[in-house]
């Protein structure tokens, strides 16, 4: 008899090892969804407590004085059913420190008096305390379960209050049977045949609510798992939109920084047109009368081929700075770069009496998309041009300078007016900061940062030693 009753309870005990073993490597490789401390708690606790008490029936001789190890055994149950109360409550709101110190000490408390009962009480006694201990947390748990589900349904919690209430059934059935047996058991043989069967069964439930809980979470973390799938679509969905924005403001932004130097390029692209077109007059005249020399002949030829290089140059490098298609990263140099957008800016700097001072020492090369570079000195050349017709600083002075650094180069582009207010400087690379009719350097600087950003670079702004602005962006050498 004793043997078939500690087979039982270490079958359950592999039983509710096994499910522990599973569902901690489980849930071990998850990192959106954890399982419950209080769950895999009680469920190990549970497993001890079913292999002390197996053990203890082996070497039981009288029930009514049993061994210490029941002490052991039965706290260990009572610790297994705190921590299933906390799980179910943890589903409704986190559980405080205090409520775990107070369910603690109540374990501590139920240990000692579990002790005592052990030395002077009867099995019968004890058999009743556990009972009514045990059913009055699975009232708990069954009222836990009622205000979970009534906020999200869940089969699996359903599956737990029944298994649950199942419980509470046999524990009620254990208590109504030893108080209406009025027998006093001293030996395991004299234990009711029905006793035995409800004790294993209500066990049994309480497996059968683990492996509730358990799949509870493997519930949750399908759930989230699908919830992840559409979170990363709709991720990837505004990464895309994110990428069409900018794509756009980058186009906006190329308009935006050569509109007001759109006259000044007009007029320049007008001089070599119009000399052209005064010397093929002037060509066209003298074949008609006969007399054009060969002097006269190649004089012409040479100032027409200056004339269309000269236009050609101009559109070269506006076709360069439009360019709407996918230009990959290749390695430039960076004074080339400079030059091509110097030959946009040139007739504004020229028409504003601005000085151009150029220290282009770096020989080093970089990475880069050539056409979101020259946008981003496009920006800073127009930005200083605007801030010195503003200033009535004389003479005018725009410094581009570069020099080689550790792992890069540095370029800063300065100029000698005024300077940009504290007020403004916090948020100068914000979008749409400082964008008002003073000032619209919002779009055009923080488009230089993402670039310079997407470079591996970064953008810094300072005074400039002499008054005025400063702006300074390295960028990473060119690997080999």
């Amino acid at each position: 008899m004793k043997l078939l009753l500690s087979l039982y309870f270490f079958v359950l005990a592999t039983i509710q090892l096994g499910l522990f073993i599973g569902v901690y490597h489980y849930y071990r490789s998850q990192i959106t969804v954890r399982p419950s401390p209080y769950w895999m708690g009680s469920l190990i606790v549970s497993v001890f407590a079913l292999t002390t008490f197996g053990a203890g029936i082996i070497t039981l001789e009288d029930v009514s004085k049993p061994e210490f190890n029941f002490t052991v055994a039965n706290t260990l149950f009572y610790i297994a059913a705190i921590l299933q109360l906390l799980f179910c409550r943890s589903l409704n709101k986190p559980v405080s420190k205090r409520v775990q110190y107070v369910f603690l000490l109540s374990a501590l408390i139920f240990g000692l008096v579990f002790e005592w009962m052990r030395i002077h009480s009867t099995f019968e006694s004890r058999t009743s305390l556990i009972c009514l201990v045990t059913g009055f947390f699975f009232i708990l748990q069954i009222v836990q379960l009622r205000i979970k589900r009534a906020t999200a349904p869940s089969k699996q919690l359903i599956y737990l209050q029944y298994a649950t209430s199942a419980e509470l059934f046999f524990a009620i059935g254990r208590l109504s049977l030893v108080l209406a047996s009025g027998l006093t058991i001293r030996e395991v043989e004299q234990i009711p045949q029905l006793l035995i069967l409800l004790t294993i069964t209500q066990i049994v439930m309480n497996t059968l609510a683990y492996i509730a809980i358990g799949a509870y979470w493997s519930e949750r973390i399908a759930r989230s798992n699908v919830q992840s799938q559409i979170e990363n679509e709709e991720i990837k969905s505004l990464l895309m939109e994110r990428e069409n924005l900018i794509s756009n403001l980058l186009k906006a932004n190329k308009t935006a920084a050569t509109g007001a130097l759109s006259a000044s390029i007009a007029h320049e692209l007008n001089q070599p047109l119009g000399a052209s077109q005064l010397n093929i007059q002037f060509l066209q005249k003298k074949l008609l009368e006969g007399n054009l020399t060969v002097e006269q002949n190649q004089e012409i030829l040479a100032a027409l081929l200056a004339d269309n290089q000269r236009a050609a140059s101009i559109i070269q490098s506006l076709r360069s700075i439009f360019s709407s298609g996918k230009i990959g990263l290749r390695s430039v140099e960076i004074g080339g770069l400079i030059e091509s957008v110097l030959e946009i800016t040139t007739p504004e700097i020229q028409a504003k009496n601005i000085q151009v001072v150029l220290k282009l020492s770096s020989t080093a090369l970089v990475n880069a998309n050539q056409s979101e570079m020259e946008q981003v000195f496009l920006n800073l050349m127009n930005n200083a041009i605007q801030a010195l017709v503003a200033s009535n600083k004389v003479p005018r002075i725009l410094q581009i300078e570069s020099h080689d650094f550790p792992g890069g180069l540095e370029l800063r582009v300065t100029d000698n007016g005024l300077g940009i207010p504290a007020e403004i400087r916090l948020h100068l690379f914000e979008l749409l900061a400082g964008s008002d009719k003073k000032s619209s350097m919002g779009l055009g600087l923080w488009l230089c940062r993402h670039i310079v950003r997407r470079h591996g670079g970064r953008i810094d702004y300072q005074d400039a030693p002499g008054g005025g602005a400063q702006f300074i962006v390295f960028l990473p050498k060119a690997s080999l």
